[in-house]
């Protein structure tokens, strides 16, 4: 591989030939950078390259010994990078369309592994520094290993072009779309032009031998010339229509019969893909494979035993064959012309027929009827009067437009031509399909379809036919209104009177600017919800999706702003979840620099709407989640503290939403991890009053089960101070709900308890629970909150603390919140009697003893028959002066479990200890026994167990056991029998204290 004959002229300094390399390398990057194609790998080389200067540089000003062998290194170098460089200019100047992809990478390789080879050679134990050393190493192994390829679209140019040469009878089609491959990937204009002129320069470099191709790639240069003659862009119509006349001119009009060299020994037809086998004979193909397949070893000709089965092509026959065919078919299409001009019915559609046998067998006829100057015969037939002559002249000028823009302008130019095909619109199914057919391929070309809409009653027609049966009928209908795109602003008005189904239609398929109207449509029009589900239900999701997933940007925002209008119906929001929708509605989301803020904005709201769905009645127990991982939450939720207020707002929104969905809690605990709170506790502070609302509703969503370290680091006395200011403003009810909610929820620390008091927390709760000018929608939740938070200023521990809410007036308040409260209202306010309860033995004043002579005199101040003293509500926080305990004894039989339970705890405050037997005979008055009996049946063993407890307290006096010994004693019996184990035992007890049991019974 290493380059022979290497030598360095003596006289040359080392300084000044490091000097010449360092230049070359620096002349050959430059032309590298100018190349029209492999421009990557050419970058991939010079990269190489530009490393290997920063290497000589150090090298010129270290101490490195001028040695033959570095001298050997850098004529190396100097010579491949003149090849590079040679290689490089090439492909700038020369000509761009055919240049071989592959001599270009090979070159690239073999001058990477010189130059690896070359650098090897630098003696590295007098290199000066061991960085400089390591350097070269990493060089020559990475060079040495470089690969070069092409990219994929020059990959399959490559593939089609060696296919098109193999296959020798490729069409005009083919050639075509292999020149604009050609033409894009090297950065030719798609204009006709431009690419003939590439062209011809590439053919006159062929001829004068100026590509320095080698022989092997010769043929193949000229191969490539063959095939892409046959582009419409590089032969026009008037050179083509020359040859062919002039070849038609030097034929007979007389059908030539095959050479019997043509014929198949074994079929006796006429070859198609004539083989030769090893005896010397030819056959078809088929043929010769189904003989050999039969088991036969012979030749069928000569009955030779065959050595060997291999088929080789006999190219140089069945070109001869393809000539004939061809010479023969260019006679007969010229012997037609003239019938199609008869007056006799029969002999026009015999010749119809034949002709269009003749278009649909090959391209190469096609364009020999049009050389030939049937296309205004053919358009003159359409006003036949007999209707066979009239479908087969419209199914052949189908087959003349199809892929070919100079028939259609051919087409077109004919006078009348439109009228009559529209004509045939109006005609039996056979015939309208084929003029509907005609009027499509017509309308590709931008040249033609301009005319089309202006004939009087085509549109309506075609709308027509738009709902027809038939599906290719509504296809091409649908795709003919989407190309005529003038039109677009009528279609949508003609298709509001049977709305939905036109509409999907052109939504579904067509163009992307007719597309686009219809989904600007569906995000401006007004709809129902049951047009909006019905509209997902018939198919509009899917070319949504599409849409949005569209390279260009005007797509993107017209499906966003369908989808924004759609999707807030949950069952809409959940079908876009399951289909995909949130990748691509992300990707616009976190991509500044591709969308635009107003866009963004937009898909914001959309991800609201689908968040909203997860939490609806309609989601169901289905886990449909929006964001799957940590990293998804992380990265939604970061872009509250990137964005502007909308988006803000609707992504706290779509977090509230997921945070009370099935998947909530998981939801509720990631973004506590991410501290979260913190980022909502400074959002509590901003000015922007959605933003807040939405910050503050998130943010009581996490205290519903957070722990009490993660508000504890982040929630301040600056933030309950801002929360208290929330809630007193009422600027916004739902808002400071919320607020009132976080409160409730704080941890019940000291330090946060004494900040509420000193931030006036009681009057605001107070004045919460008592205004009834509150909106009822969320004054309830409000209330309940208010009532919650109360409980952490009710502790029995903290007699202050009571002391301040009792003097507030709370507690009648809480009496009559056991009343008319909910459920959970009660459930607070019965814990909060309770609390208070706990404290009143110690709080009651004592009786004052009277003299006896004055006893006379006044009356006898009498004390609570509970707690034996002189008791208050403001003092003493007793329940029985509030004249709460009836209401709690109506809890008990109301069903809930949480009120329930809490009011049993309130009213066994008052039996505790020495107060059994005063407390027993209070709460027989209310006759709260009897629903603490009926408690023992209860669903919640927690219940079962405390009513049991009360139960054994209570019946340790004899007048409770001889009351209530026979109405307790079946579900005592009951849960005896049927209990856990410890509740078992109790029962038991207490069936003994009843004297129903013995002490001794086996259940103890």
């Amino acid at each position: 591989m290493m380059a022979k004959g290497i030598t360095t002229t003596s006289l040359i300094s080392l300084p000044e030939l490091f000097s010449q390399t360092i230049l070359a390398i620096f002349d050959c990057i430059r032309a590298a950078k100018s190349v029209l194609t492999q421009m990557e790998n050419f970058e991939k080389f010079s990269n190489y390259m530009e490393k290997i200067t920063l290497v000589l540089k150090e090298l010129s000003k270290s101490n490195v010994d001028d040695s033959e062998s570095l001298r050997n290194a850098l004529d190396i170098l100097n010579l491949e990078v003149k090849v590079v460089k040679q290689l490089a200019l090439e492909c700038g100047t020369r000509n761009k369309l055919m240049i071989s992809c592959r001599k270009i990478l090979k070159q690239l390789e073999n001058s990477s592994k010189e130059i690896s080879q070359a650098l090897s050679l630098i003696p590295l134990d007098s290199v000066d520094g061991l960085r400089i050393s390591n350097k070269i190493s990493r060089l020559c192994k990475d060079m040495l290993g470089a690969e070069y390829s092409p990219g994929i679209v020059e990959d399959k140019i490559l593939e089609k072009n060696e296919s098109g040469i193999q296959e020798r009878n490729v069409d005009r089609c083919y050639a075509n779309d292999l020149l604009v491959s050609v033409a894009e990937a090297v950065g030719v204009p798609d204009e006709q032009l431009a690419s003939k002129k590439e062209f011809e320069e590439f053919k006159t470099e062929i001829e004068d031998s100026k590509l320095g191709i080698d022989t092997a790639e010769a043929p193949r240069m000229k191969q490539n010339v063959v095939l892409l003659e046959k582009a419409d862009a590089i032969t026009s119509y008037e050179e083509k229509a020359k040859r062919y006349l002039d070849e038609r001119n030097s034929l007979g009009m007389q059908l030539l019969q095959p050479l019997q060299s043509f014929y198949c020994p074994i079929t006796m037809d006429v070859m198609v893909d004539p083989v030769e086998i090893s005896s010397g004979r030819t056959f078809e193909r088929s043929a010769i494979e189904r003989w050999f397949a039969d088991g036969n070893k012979l030749c069928p000709s000569t009955s030779i035993h065959l050595d060997t089965l291999v088929l080789q092509p006999n190219k140089t026959l069945r070109q001869s064959i393809e000539e004939w065919k061809d010479r023969n078919k260019m006679i007969t299409i010229v012997s037609i012309k003239p019938k199609l001009q008869s007056n006799e019915e029969q002999e026009v559609l015999q010749s119809l027929c034949e002709l269009q046998d003749l278009c649909a067998e090959q391209e190469l006829h096609r364009e020999w009827v049009t050389f030939e100057g049937n296309i205004p015969i053919l358009i003159g037939l359409l006003s036949a009067k007999n209707r066979e002559i009239r479908t087969h002249a419209l199914a052949i000028l189908c087959i003349l437009a199809k892929d070919s823009h100079d028939n259609k302008e051919r087409i077109a130019k004919v006078d009348h031509a439109f009228e009559s095909i529209v004509r045939s619109l109006a005609r039996q199914i056979k015939e309208s399909k084929l003029a509907l057919q005609l009027l499509l391929e017509l309308s590709r070309s931008s040249a033609v379809r301009d005319v089309i809409g202006t004939i009087q009653g085509c549109i309506f027609l075609v709308v027509t036919m738009l709902n027809s049966d038939d599906d290719q009928a509504s296809g091409d209908s649908r795709e003919l209104l989407d190309n005529l795109s003038f039109l677009h602003q009528n279609v949508i008005e003609m298709a509001k009177a049977n709305f939905f189904k036109p509409l999907l239609q052109l939504l579904s398929a067509g163009p992307d600017n007719v597309r686009l109207l219809m989904a600007k449509t569906l995000s401006e029009i007004e709809l129902t919800d049951h047009h909006k589900l019905s509209l997902f239900k018939d198919g509009a999701l899917g070319p949504l999706l599409q849409l949005l997933s569209h390279d260009n940007l005007g797509m993107k925002t017209v499906a966003v702003r369908a989808f924004q209008n759609l999707s807030n119906l949950p069952q809409n929001g959940l079908l876009m979840i399951k289909e995909g929708a949130l990748g691509p509605l992300f990707e616009i989301l976190y991509c500044h620099s591709l969308s635009s803020p107003s866009l963004r904005e937009q898909v914001a709201v959309v991800i609201m709407h689908l968040a909203k769905s997860t939490n609806s009645q309609e989601a169901g127990h289905e886990q449909i989640s929006l964001l799957e991982s940590d990293e998804d939450i992380f990265k939604l939720f970061s872009l509250v503290s990137l964005t502007g207020p909308e988006i803000q707002r609707n992504i706290l929104q779509a977090f509230c939403e997921m945070c009370q969905s099935s998947s909530g809690r998981d939801i509720r605990a990631k973004l506590r991890q991410l501290s979260a709170v913190q980022v909502l506790v400074q959002l509590c502070e901003v000015n922007n009053q959605m933003v807040r609302t939405s910050a503050v509703k998130l943010f009581y969503c996490l205290t519903v089960d957070g722990d009490d370290i993660s508000f504890q680091e982040h929630v301040g006395q600056r933030c309950i101070g801002t929360l208290l200011r929330i809630i007193k403003t009422l600027s916004d009810e739902e808002e400071a709900a919320a607020a009132m909610g976080i409160i409730s929820n704080l941890p019940k620390d000291i330090q946060i308890t004494q900040w509420l008091l000193d931030s006036g927390a009681l009057d605001i709760i107070f004045a919460t629970i008592t205004d009834g000018n509150r909106n009822a929608s969320h004054k309830k939740q409000e209330i309940e909150s208010a009532v919650r938070a109360l409980c952490r200023f009710t502790v029995s521990i903290n007699r202050e603390w009571q002391k301040k809410v009792a003097e507030a007036g709370f507690i009648p308040v809480l009496v009559q919140l056991l009343v008319s409260g909910t459920c959970l209202t009660k459930q607070n306010a019965a814990v909060s009697l309770k609390q208070f309860s706990e404290s009143s033995t110690a709080l009651s004043h004592p009786v004052k003893k009277t003299r006896v002579f004055i006893c006379c005199l006044a009356a006898a101040q009498t004390g609570c028959p509970v707690h034996r003293g002189i008791c208050t509500v403001e003092s003493s926080f007793c329940i029985l002066e509030a004249n709460a305990v009836e209401p709690l004894v109506r809890i008990l039989g109301e069903g809930d479990l949480g009120a329930c339970e809490a009011s049993l705890d309130a009213l066994l405050t008052l039996i505790d200890d020495e107060r059994l037997q005063s407390g027993c005979q209070e709460l027989a008055k209310v006759n709260a026994i009897p629903p603490i009996i009926k408690l023992l049946s209860s669903t919640s063993t927690k219940l079962q167990e405390k009513a049991l407890g009360a139960l054994e307290r209570i019946f340790r006096t004899a007048e409770m056991k001889q009351r209530y010994a026979t109405l307790a004693q079946m579900p005592l019996v009951d849960i005896a029998q049927r209990g856990s184990g410890g509740m078992k035992s109790l029962a038991a007890k207490v069936l003994a204290q009843l004297n129903v049991l013995g002490e001794q019974s086996s259940y103890f």
